[in-house]
């Protein structure tokens, strides 16, 4: 029983849940921006391009023979996988930006001034002074 109670309040700490709730969100937004990236950027791109559909961008090592399928190499899904992680990390990181500039500004504390000298040092600070008049 002591797993069971243990499993329990691993579950329930709030960081847990936030964890959840970040993968589902992350996952949804995830599918929004490759249909960003595949039905809006990709097409303009592939246009200025000579009409180049990056989907179809492949190198094949073996033509398809029969029922067996041709293996490739499919570089173009590559460069669109790769534009899908830059615009969902530029997009976090503007999120992360906004929340930051939310966030009040900690203040940090003065720094302490310097600490009065002590009776011996004033004294000591004295006699010095007075023997560097002496010569």
């Amino acid at each position: 029983m002591a797993i069971v109670k243990e499993f329990k309040d691993f579950i329930s700490r709030g960081n847990v849940v936030d964890l959840a709730v970040g993968v589902i969100i992350g996952a949804a937004f995830g599918k929004i921006v490759t249909s960003l990236v595949t039905d809006i950027i990709m097409p303009p791109i592939g246009m200025l391009l000579a009409g180049i559909d990056f989907n179809n961008l492949k190198y094949v090592l073996k033509e398809a023979v029969g029922k067996a399928p041709a293996v490739s190499i499919n570089y173009g899904l590559f460069i669109n996988n790769v534009i899908d992680f830059l615009i969902v990390a530029f997009c976090i990181f503007m999120v992360v930006k906004g929340i930051n500039s939310m966030k009040k500004p900690v203040e940090e504390p003065a720094p302490a001034p310097d600490p009065e000298p002590t009776k011996e040092e004033v004294l000591l600070t004295e006699i010095r002074d007075l023997l560097a008049k002496t010569k």
